[in-house]
């Protein structure tokens, strides 16, 4: 079974292309899960406040196979794997009518605040119930998990400070603002003469970045239409490992 969400996009979603950006549909599917948890009875602030627990994003991979415009009605939807181990899956679609514009697998892990340790959702049976099950998407179609050789041949691009439009409930960088982050130092994203819009993107969330922290971001060549990134936080750990994937119109 799958949790649908209807939107229609905002022209503020968009970039200088008139695309929307891969940071606001990996938007649109969370604002989904969330929708998702709320209309279970487990809402995020339930499950922080009272319960002393939360959702970390581990990895994303998705694909974007179209891109969407402002002002187009489109379906999200979300469900879940029923976990069995410390990893929590989720995944997503998008459409827009019958075209499925995107398709998403991500990997969580739950946290006990209080121990700052990994919980299994399955020790907790007020979850029970709380989450939409189904078969996962086909995960051949997607972007492998982002793993970057420590001898890849990265070079710095730009330092950026984690401020306060970055943060979340959680007090770190918010994991859909990373895309948004990652094109900033792409010239391929920005070039007039260019083309260019994300259609994949493999992101692998490695260490918190916290409000105040000044990471440094690391890029590869433009190679097969992929481009490597790294950040790394000021005692030189690596925060982020993500490949993207470039594709002209």
């Amino acid at each position: 079974m799958k949790f649908i969400n209807k939107i229609k996009t905002n022209w503020h979603d968009t970039d200088a292309h008139r695309n929307v950006r891969a940071s606001k549909i990996i938007e649109y599917m969370q604002e989904t899960a969330n929708a998702q948890c709320e209309s279970s009875g487990l809402p995020l602030e339930k499950l922080r406040d009272e319960k002393k627990l939360a959702f970390i994003l581990g990895a994303l991979s998705v694909n974007i196979y179209s891109p969407l415009h402002a002002y187009e009605d489109i379906e999200v939807r979300t469900w879940c794997k029923e976990a069995k181990s410390y990893i929590f899956n989720r995944y997503f679609e998008i459409y827009r009518g019958d075209e499925r514009i995107a398709e998403a697998a991500t990997t969580w892990v739950l946290i006990d605040l209080n121990t700052k340790s990994m919980v299994r959702a399955s020790n907790y049976e007020f979850m029970s119930g709380c989450f939409y099950y189904d078969e996962p998407v086909d995960l051949s179609s997607l972007p492998p998990k982002a793993r970057i050789d420590k001898d890849a041949q990265l070079y710095e691009v730009g330092k950026r400070r984690i401020v306060y439009s970055d943060i979340d409930y959680n007090m770190h960088m918010n994991n859909t603002h990373y895309p948004d982050m990652i094109c900033d130092f792409l010239s391929e994203m920005t070039d007039e003469s260019s083309s260019y819009r994300v259609c994949s993107m493999s992101l692998s969330y490695v260490k918190e970045s916290h409000l105040g922290a000044l990471l440094t971001v690391e890029r590869s060549e433009l190679s097969d239409g992929k481009i490597l990134v790294r950040t790394l936080n000021e005692n030189g750990e690596t925060c982020l490992d993500a490949i993207i994937g470039l594709c002209k119109e």
